[in-house]
């Protein structure tokens, strides 16, 4: 079993970098490009993006499709792509994108997305800066931007606003979540839907980004958005800025596997006690027979995530029992 990351990008994947040198712009926000695939109009979107005055442009290049990288790149010098040598969950193509990265603020899109209300750029990083008032309420101890990460409102191709904001429901150590629509400003969300959303980037890096030994994109955003709740951090959404698929929602595979048991070991059972967090022995039974797997494995798998979750223990807020109460007081 692989092991379980504790700090940012401990293992980068190999990867080419080919352009970017060139700041289109000073406002803190970068685009992040994630690229699901087929045969998009990009001349068209990267001007999108230009027009919206991105600081930078990350576009994460599948290991296939490369025939127009270095006529894009001397059309658009401020965006750099990224060349995998092997394709790699989004997950991890968002960290890797974000070791690309010195600004502050970034944002992650699809190249099937289109922006289709926000203001470009600079308004949407001004919205999210602290005022001097909440700054001066953080002791300079905190960032100077609101939360960890900002969900705007998605539509599909017929303009139907879709439930992108996620609510976790826990219940006898089994979890699910609830979806709804976003109906109003700074409503909390377990994860960015899609892994949509603008990011802070130092939030994110000390957060530890996503877990790349996860392949499953869905196990992947639930083990972000949990360990994001458990350890303090906010996700939330505006209704400021709005998002358009051109085709179809991307569907996600839930069905509990391998890269389930991982999740629920770093984050389902876990217990907090005074201010810190545990995994006790006394889970190992229960994990094990549920798992499927043979005791050998089970307790490797058990045992790392044991360790992890004493490294991490003091990041720890609560556990998974306290957030669903604590998710229906944030939502009253």
């Amino acid at each position: 079993m692989n092991t379980i990351p504790t700090t940012f990008n401990d293992a980068l994947p190999s990867y080419t970098a080919v352009g970017g040198n060139e700041r289109l712009a000073s406002t803190g926000l970068s685009a992040v490009l994630l690229n699901r695939g087929g045969r998009y109009p990009r001349r068209t979107l990267f001007q999108e993006l230009e027009k919206a005055g991105f600081d930078y442009v990350i576009s994460i290049e599948s290991s296939r499709e490369r025939y127009d990288v270095e006529e894009l790149s001397g059309r658009f010098p401020f965006v750099r792509f990224i060349l995998l040598s092997e394709d790699i969950s989004p997950g991890e193509q968002i960290n890797l994108a974000v070791s690309e990265l010195s600004g502050p603020l970034f944002f992650v899109l699809w190249n099937d997305l289109r922006i289709i209300t926000g203001g470009g750029a600079s308004r949407m990083a001004e919205r999210l800066h602290l005022s001097q008032e909440e700054l001066q309420k953080t002791e300079g101890n905190g960032s100077a931007f609101k939360r960890l990460c900002t969900v705007p409102v998605m539509q599909n191709a017929r303009c139907e606003t879709l439930p992108t904001l996620i609510a976790p429901a826990v219940k006898a150590n089994m979890v699910k979540t609830l979806v709804f629509v976003p109906l109003k400003e700074g409503l909390h969300s377990l994860y960015p839907f899609d892994g949509v959303g603008i990011y802070d980037r130092d939030r994110f890096i000390r957060l530890g980004g996503f877990d790349g030994t996860l392949k499953n994109p869905h196990w992947q955003l639930m083990d972000f958005g949990f360990r994001a709740c458990l350890w303090g951090e906010e996700i939330s959404v505006t209704q400021l800025v709005k998002l358009s698929y051109d085709g179809e929602v991307p569907a996600t595979d839930s069905t509990p596997e391998a890269n389930y048991r991982r999740f629920y070991l770093k984050n389902l059972a876990p217990v907090f006690r005074g201010d810190y967090a545990h995994l006790p022995l006394r889970r190992f039974p229960g994990y094990f027979i549920r798992s499927g797997a043979d005791p050998f494995s089970a307790w490797e798998e058990f045992t790392a995530a044991r360790s992890w979750v004493k490294t991490t223990r003091y990041r720890f807020r609560n556990d998974a029992r306290a957030i669903t109460d604590l998710w229906e007081d944030i939502e009253a």
